[in-house]
């Protein structure tokens, strides 16, 4: 049974879905929307929504904990300088994924997620 099962296993192992998240969460940041996967943006949206809400205060237990999920010191700055702020009023559900089809070559169904 699946019960309080949450995360998705994206069909690796703990360490290597861990890098993904990290890698993904950082080039989302830096580029404010990103191509991907519908699984994966999914799984994205649960793993940026908490960082934007505790980048909205800016101090240094914030920034260490940034840069723990993220590993990228210009996106940790942007997500604390930029993001953060900008949704200072928004009590949450900071992403929009969209759907766009399916890939050419294996038939995934691709998705777009944004900042709102």
């Amino acid at each position: 049974m699946r019960h309080r099962n949450k995360t998705k296993i994206l069909d690796r192992k703990k360490a290597p879905r861990t890098a993904l998240m990290k890698t993904l969460a950082a080039q989302f940041v830096l580029h404010e929307k990103i191509r991907t996967t519908q699984t994966k943006a999914k799984v994205l949206r649960m793993y940026i929504e908490p960082l934007v809400t505790k980048s909205r205060t800016n101090d240094i237990a914030t920034r260490r904990l940034l840069m723990r999920r993220m590993n990228m010191p210009n996106a940790t700055k942007k997500l604390l300088e930029v993001i953060g702020p900008r949704y200072i009023g928004r009590p949450g559900g900071y992403t929009r994924i969209t759907k766009l089809g399916v890939r050419q070559g294996d038939g995934a169904s691709m998705a777009q997620i944004e900042f709102v």
